[in-house]
């Protein structure tokens, strides 16, 4: 829902022109340095977008789930590694908090997300557990006030400027103290930078997404305080993590659609002032069809994932429908990445062109948040289930 059209204008519009003034200029640079500038970072600080869908009473500007693809889409027509370094904050790094956390968890840590001072990171995915995701192997057992982990987190989305850690862990014992399997034995924690027994992997080399670091968080008879259990209850962490995951793939597809609106835009331009045999390119009906094409279907991607945001706000269940959204928008993007390099031909190939760019950064749209392959079947057990199979 939006709340007021008037205070969305506003800030949509203060998103767009910093995107389009301080975040375009500098995507080369990110590319070259794989850093985001410092200053670049404050300047998103000053502007609130780090606490963009966290609470208001915490600091945050508590975006509605409409509000927030609305701002991703503008978010998304820059390099990925800008909306990297607040994703996590306002998306899986804080929402097992915001919605599962107890009042003193929300407290301690919320504002300090909210500001920028700290940066939030999701640890869930490991070695051997990836796709699925309930069969995690890291450990934590109950040793007095604190639970002690073990195990190795992998491919973590700003782990190495991490300041808080959303970690899932197995805590479930049968009568003989083995693990027992299954979603309802994974909790979920909050674990701070710095706790003894937390280190972090040398940063992942990635075909693209320069600016945007991952890389392994390891625990080693990590001490973590029983208040640092989220909501203070053992055995609801997986669940916590498909609330997370359910409003994060909206977040992802809302972003590829902005992408995919920058290539299409970037393509425009160059089929307008690209010319052969005497007429800009654009003129021939071959290179009309892919513009058109990837115009029809950035149109209903944004249209799906409108439709699934308002339905979220209206507290209706969307897994299908986000699933939906995250399947298609991700696989267009990926299409409309292709079609654009085509359209540029040579030039396309060529780094000092940037499309070649947004090509590799956009290819891991459709594999974090849940692969394709995934949303696929997700979409298939929701039309079981409400078909009653």
């Amino acid at each position: 829902m939006i709340r007021s059209q008037e205070t969305l204008n506003l800030l949509l519009d203060s998103i767009s022109r910093f995107v389009r003034e301080r975040l375009v200029p500098n995507e080369e640079i990110v590319a070259e340095t794989d850093q985001i500038p410092a200053g670049l970072l404050q300047e998103m600080k000053d502007l609130g977008l780090f606490g963009l869908c966290l609470p208001e009473e915490y600091g945050g500007l508590g975006l509605t789930m409409e509000e927030e693809v609305l701002a991703a889409f503008e978010l998304g027509k820059t390099s990925p590694a800008f909306r990297s370094a607040i994703g996590s904050n306002n998306g899986i790094g804080s929402t097992g908090l915001v919605v599962d956390g107890t009042a003193a968890q929300k407290e301690k840590y919320l504002p300090r997300l909210a500001s920028g001072e700290l940066i939030g990171s999701f640890c869930l995915t490991e070695p051997e557990a990836g796709s699925d995701a309930a069969s995690l192997k890291t450990r934590a057992v109950r040793d007095g006030d604190h639970y002690v982990l073990n195990g190795t987190k992998r491919f973590i989305t700003n782990a190495p400027e991490a300041g808080l850690f959303t970690v899932m862990a197995r805590t479930g014992r049968d009568a003989s103290g083995a693990d027992t399997k299954g979603a309802d034995a994974i909790s979920a924690f909050v674990v701070e930078a710095g706790t003894a027994g937390l280190s972090l992997g040398k940063i992942d080399r990635k075909m693209g997404q320069k600016g945007a670091h991952t890389c392994d968080v390891i625990f080693e008879n990590c001490r973590v305080p029983v208040e640092n259990l989220i909501g203070e209850k053992e055995g609801v962490g997986f669940k916590t993590a498909m609330k997370v995951l359910d409003k994060g793939r909206l977040h992802i597809a809302a972003v590829a659609t902005g992408a995919a609106e920058r290539m299409l835009a970037d393509a425009l331009r160059y089929a307008i002032d690209r010319k052969q045999f005497d007429k800009p390119i654009i003129d021939f009906q071959l290179v009309q069809a892919m513009l058109a094409d990837s115009q029809a279907e950035i149109y209903a991607s944004r249209c799906m994932i409108v439709d699934a945001a308002k339905k979220r706000d209206n507290g209706e269940r969307v897994t299908s429908e986000a699933s939906c959204a995250k399947m298609f928008a991700t696989e267009m993007c990926g299409r409309v990445a292709d079609r654009a390099v085509q359209i540029f031909g040579g030039a396309g190939y060529m780094s000092e062109y940037g499309i070649e760019r947004f090509y590799r950064d956009v290819r891991l749209f459709r594999i974090y948040e849940g692969t394709t392959q995934i949303q696929q079947i997700v979409i298939a057990r929701e039309l079981r289930r409400s078909a009653g199979g």
